[in-house]
């Protein structure tokens, strides 16, 4: 065999393991999940202490990040007409399916309620917040007369890493940490990047991603929901109120924007509906997702064209959002969006030099919006990210557009500036984060002295 055989095998073995990669990533990170995932990850470990003891506790501690307090606190738990973690945690305990990970409160509907609002009463349960290097640190402690159980979960929403169950006497023994938390450089040396994941979609065998249309069908039905019913700030139901009454026009941007804000609008108000999540977030998912589908309506795409393109945003979120912490002060739903302005790009007839100027144009952009909790507010900031979507792929196609290098943070080339986002999130926001956690809960404090 020649030597140039030789280096085109071992070009294919490594292009096939890149793909095997970006296949697991999307099975891995691309999911259902019904509800704004902090709460649910306290639900899922309250949950699992239930099937554990096999009965109601009487007592249960909560630890959790002050990160995850920050994204639980204002987000409705999915059928129960109310939000924070006690209420997440009563609801995993009361309907709870421990085995059903993101979607862990599926059978939790309105004949639960009356139970909810007994057990506020009768069972005492205590959040704590614990620093720890891994944002998605859960542990939750419940006690019977006889029994107590530990469950943790670490590293995913999902991830329960330690669940044991003893006598009330017994001293259950220590879980030591395992988390390996990646810092912004080793994320770098990742073999991912933006070619590399336009090279993939736009070649990868459609029936290897044919999974990847549930995002569009998931995400849509929550926009539905958002559509006919009050849920949170009802911003998508306005924008719909609008183009029907003739104020706004039934385009690209308003399509975009409509649609991903009906279903953050439902998602964080409770619908009893999955998202399609990516990276653990819903609002990620629906904002990696959304756009793209206003697109592939108003371009009247066929099925290759929708299952790339989902294919590539998806992707694109998962390798913006690695670079990042699992939790910040940057909106990751915004920047999510990235991933739909480059299939928006792509859709638009761009190549992979047009998208890589989305891209850049986008960090440029995405900057300054900071994620202060999980809340009504953030069917604003994902309408926000779809806007800058298709705002920024329009400008992409511009012909002779040259990005400037001394665009902000956005630097020379679309995979430096994700890079220089990831370490803006990681470095440059942490006292941003801590004032927006204080004044969290300097609010819940002057509101538990209210009452």
């Amino acid at each position: 065999m020649s030597a140039q055989a030789h280096v085109k095998n071992d070009v294919s073995l490594e292009m096939q393991a890149l793909d095997n990669t970006y296949l697991d990533l999307l099975h891995t990170l691309v999911r259902p999940a019904l509800g704004c995932t902090e709460p649910v990850t306290v639900a899922l470990a309250s949950a699992k202490c239930q099937q554990l003891l096999g009965e109601l506790p009487s007592k249960i501690e909560v630890q959790v990040t002050p990160n995850l307090y920050k994204n639980a606190m204002g987000v409705m738990v999915p059928g129960t007409g109310d939000k924070g973690l006690v209420v997440a945690c009563l609801a995993g305990l009361i309907a709870g399916d421990a085995d059903a990970g993101l979607e862990v409160l599926k059978n939790f509907g309105t004949e639960h309620q009356e139970q909810l609002s007994v057990l506020r009463e009768t069972i005492e349960i205590e959040i704590k917040l614990q620093e720890h290097t891994d944002v998605l640190f859960t542990q939750v402690r419940a006690y019977t007369d006889s029994q107590q159980a530990c469950v943790v979960i670490e590293r995913s929403h999902s991830n329960i890493v330690f669940a044991q169950v003893c006598q009330i006497n017994q001293l259950i023994p220590g879980y030591v940490s395992s988390t390996v938390v990646l810092d912004a450089h080793h994320l770098q040396q990742q073999p991912m990047s933006v070619a590399s994941i336009v090279d993939f979609a736009l070649r990868v065998p459609l029936p290897s991603i044919a999974f990847i249309a549930q995002s569009e069908q998931l995400n849509l039905a929550l926009a539905s929901e958002g559509m006919k019913h009050e849920y949170g700030l009802g911003l998508g139901r306005q924008l719909q109120n609008q183009t029907e009454q003739g104020l706004l026009s039934d385009d690209l941007l308003n399509r975009a924007m409509r649609l991903s804000a009906a279903a953050s609008d439902a998602r964080m108000g409770g619908a009893p509906l999955a998202a399609m999540s990516n990276s653990g977030s819903g609002n990620q998912g629906i904002a990696s997702s959304l756009p793209v589908v206003a697109a592939l309506q108003i371009l009247q795409a066929d099925t290759p064209e929708q299952l790339r393109a989902l294919c590539m945003s998806q992707l694109m979120a998962i390798y913006i959002k690695q670079q990042q912490p699992a939790l910040s002060a940057l909106c990751a739903a915004n920047t999510a969006a990235i991933g739909s302005g480059a299939a928006i790009t792509w859709l638009l007839g761009g190549d992979l030099s047009k998208i890589e100027t989305c891209i850049q144009l986008m960090v440029a952009d995405a900057t300054g919006v900071f994620c202060d909790g999980a809340n009504a507010g953030c069917a604003l900031k994902v309408s926000t990210g779809a806007a800058n979507a298709i705002k920024t792929a329009l400008l992409a196609m511009s012909p002779g557009l040259d990005p400037q290098a001394d665009m902000g943070i956005s630097l020379s080339n679309a995979d430096a500036s994700i890079a220089q986002l990831g370490q803006f999130a990681h470095q440059a926001m942490q006292e941003t984060d801590r004032q927006i956690i204080k004044l969290i809960r300097d609010c819940e404090y002057q509101g538990q002295k209210s009452s």
